[in-house]
């Protein structure tokens, strides 16, 4: 029986408008933020999606958008954090490294400073969604985490090249899943014209 995973990301923080790393550390959802979040509780509305089952990371940013999608009960998971970017957290961004050449992400540069592996990443996040996805009663599911998390979730089936634009805030990547096997279908992002985003 096919099931159908939507794997979110979380609206807008302080430090995303700031453009500051931001992986273990949290910062809270600005008024940006909460309107992409009931803009993307819309979406699911109009495509008339209900939940059997929500999840979420344990960190506010995800939790709080969460609650604007669904009043459903939900389950926070550490597996579902984004990526601890050890010392860099909190800095600027323009200090974040270039891919090295072929390398569609971090790989193991955060490590020497004290943050994670991006291999660490993906197997956390693939383990943690077979692990949602083959309960019961959970034919829709809905988990917000973070774009890093996201990311490496992604690039288990697909590369960066087939990537159909980036993680804004609030996106949707949506997931077929039968008999173990998760299957790509789209991504989702929304019109924020409407929004003042910084």
């Amino acid at each position: 029986m096919k099931k159908t995973l939507y794997l979110m990301r979380h609206g807008q923080t302080r430090f995303n408008m700031m453009k500051k790393v931001q992986g273990s550390c949290d910062s809270p959802l600005t008024e940006t933020g909460i309107a992409q979040a009931h803009i993307a509780k819309k979406y699911f509305e109009t495509q008339a999606i209900s939940f059997d089952a929500a999840y979420c990371s344990t960190q506010e940013r995800a939790s709080d958008t969460l609650e604007i999608i669904t009043d459903l009960p939900y389950t926070r998971l550490k597996a579902l954090k984004e990526w601890d970017f050890g010392l860099f957290e909190g800095e600027s961004e323009a200090l974040n490294p270039k891919h090295k050449p072929g390398v569609p992400h971090f790989d193991d540069f955060f490590v020497a400073y004290d943050g994670e592996h991006f291999e660490t990443v993906q197997t956390r996040m693939e383990t943690a969604m077979q692990t949602i996805m083959q309960q019961d009663n959970h034919d829709t599911v809905l988990a917000v985490s973070h774009a890093g998390a996201c990311y490496s979730f992604y690039l288990k089936r697909n590369t960066r090249e087939e990537l159909p634009g980036q993680f804004q805030n609030c996106c949707i990547l949506k997931y077929e899943y039968e008999d173990g096997e998760f299957t790509f279908i789209e991504i989702i992002q929304h019109d924020f014209s409407s929004l003042s985003i910084v």
